[in-house]
């Protein structure tokens, strides 16, 4: 029997798919990527780990359930991840699923699946959350040439916008000899770049008395490991004693996804941020002090509750004053049981939408001058995609995606340098 797996959301979520693929593989279950317009054979199964991070991706993940189980009528359908657990209630309602499991029942899937076979019936389990952290594994990272590596699980912010904290619990971070265990098993296989991710990466040891940069230390001494990258980072966790260890490791790549949400104060304290934009500016030049070349990434949320124009003028000029090398920008979305979800002064979605575009346009030009600073310099870049003209496609340490025609496989790492940058890519030349 094969179980097909789609997967919405994060790195995290990315990584806990592969390593519930693992669980069923160990089982004696093949499986395999589902995707859209793909109809599962009448005795398989399809595992939809889900995200809520926003109301859109619950109306998404509502949408996915009926069209699977419209295309799919005699398949077993699971649902597990956040949503669930983050909302139980109206989970357990959504009647296409068969099998229903929060986020701390993965290891449990081959075992609540081969019931179901059995029984036919219908099962909702959504636990909560212990202090322990999940024993998760992988040993590979399909269709991928990084592997992303959970280190941490679980959030004590409560931002006034977030129903994360409700479905991922309170931090919990993995045993450093686990996480050996499983970068030497993935370098074995072949990769040779491993991301670090969490939910909150930059709390991983505040429970167990180590810190991020252990978990990168142990990660760079593996052989094999060319780059340590870093998943997304609370700025007011990342310390100058943090940053004088991680500016000491030569393998830490220099990106750093530093998570903004707002440039303006205000907007940041009706959001529960735990940072100014003079400290968050502060840490980007000390950045940039202690790593050649850094690139600064950012998230940035528009059109908060009674976020008003001037708010608003003050994220664009703050985007531009710290030039972000690369930006995700997204609309405020209600989330039920949050504060802001009852704040007054919410923003129309067109205006939304129309600030999204004007902070996109300044972002994109922080972006071009980042990336148009590269030509002339020799980078090292990941192949990884390769098209029928023999040219790769990869990135560099600072995530810039690069093309370029060389010979090789993919996770390969080449020398490149930089000839010229366009709209979504540099071109370049093997040294």
């Amino acid at each position: 029997m094969t179980v097909y797996f789609h997967t919405l959301g994060c790195k995290v979520n990315q990584y806990e798919t592969q390593a519930m693929r693992r669980l069923l593989e160990d089982d004696g279950f093949d499986t395999a990527e589902f995707h859209a317009g793909f109809r599962a054979a009448e005795d398989g199964v399809l595992v939809i780990n889900s995200c809520t991070v926003t109301g859109e991706s619950d109306r998404k993940l509502r949408q996915l359930l009926r069209r699977a189980r419209r295309d799919n009528p005699q398949a077993v359908i699971v649902l597990c991840g956040c949503m669930p657990q983050a909302f139980p209630a109206r989970a357990a309602a959504l009647a296409d699923a068969d099998i229903v499991l929060g986020n701390a029942e993965r290891r449990t899937l081959p075992a609540k699946l081969r019931a179901y076979l059995t029984t036919r019936e219908r099962t909702v389990d959504i636990p909560p959350h212990t202090t322990a952290y999940e024993p998760l594994s992988i040993r590979e990272f399909q269709g991928r040439t990084r592997a992303f590596v959970k280190i941490e699980d679980g959030c004590n912010r409560f931002c006034s916008y977030c129903a994360i904290p409700y479905a991922r619990g309170r931090v919990r971070s993995r045993a450093l000899q686990d996480l050996k265990e499983e970068v030497e098993a993935l370098a074995a296989a072949g990769y040779r770049e491993v991301v670090l991710t969490g939910i909150n990466l930059t709390a991983f040891g505040q429970d167990t008395g180590s810190s991020l940069a252990d978990a990168v230390d142990i990660t760079a001494a593996v052989e094999g490991i060319g780059r340590v990258r870093l998943g997304s980072l609370e700025p007011d966790h990342m310390t100058p004693a943090l940053l004088d260890r991680l500016a000491a490791q030569p393998k830490l790549c220099p990106q750093f996804h530093l998570s903004l949400q707002s440039g303006c104060d205000a907007t940041l304290r009706r959001m529960r941020r735990h940072y100014t934009t003079a400290e968050y500016a502060a840490l980007c030049a000390d950045l940039r002090r202690r790593f050649s070349n850094a690139a600064i990434t950012t998230d940035i949320m528009v059109g908060f509750p009674a976020e008003t124009e001037e708010e608003f003028a003050a994220t664009l000029r703050f985007a531009e004053e710290i030039g972000f090398a690369r930006a995700h920008i997204f609309a405020y979305s209600r989330r039920e049981g949050t504060p802001a979800a009852a704040m007054a002064e919410q923003i129309a979605a067109a205006e939304k939408a129309a600030r999204a575009r004007r902070l996109s346009a300044v972002c994109e030009a922080t972006r071009a001058r980042y990336e148009e600073a590269l030509v002339g310099h020799t980078v090292s870049v990941l192949l990884e995609t390769q098209d029928d003209e023999g040219r790769w496609e990869g990135h560099t340490p600072s995530y810039v995606p690069v093309r370029v025609k060389a010979t090789g496989t993919a996770g390969d790492m080449v020398t490149v340098r930089i000839t010229a940058r366009n709209r979504d890519f540099c071109c370049g030349t093997v040294e």
